[in-house]
């Protein structure tokens, strides 16, 4: 848990909605962690439990109808951010000297790959 199942690069002033879609197709867990970020777009939520997956997204405060959310199960999330603190170890990465996407994904992978493998 906390290890990557995809990457989706989006232009810098998107927000992470914009790519979340392309990535929750494939998606092959039945639990999604987020941000308060993706309870922005009821569309990701939505989806998600159409699919029966279990979504563990913490409401925004000012939202008006809360959300029920499970926050045990959301403090695992600390992984996932973790697994960012790692990645952003890698000098070319955290400070995107790649101009070209496909260069910089292809360093994204290889540093996930190394995360991975240790």
């Amino acid at each position: 848990m906390g290890n990557p199942t995809g990457f989706f690069l989006t232009p810098g002033q998107n927000c992470d909605l914009d790519g979340a879609d392309i990535l929750l197709e494939d998606l092959e867990t039945d639990t999604l962690l987020g941000d308060k970020g993706y309870d922005a777009d009821e569309r990701v939520i939505e989806k998600l439990e159409r699919q029966g997956k279990t979504v563990v997204i913490p409401p925004k405060k000012n939202r008006k109808k809360q959300r029920e959310y499970d926050k045990y199960l959301y403090q695992a999330r600390h992984l996932i951010e973790n697994f960012f603190a790692r990645l952003k170890q890698y000098r070319g990465i955290s400070t995107r000297y790649d101009k070209r996407k496909i260069n910089f994904l292809g360093g994204i992978y290889l540093a996930a790959i190394v995360i991975w493998l240790n």
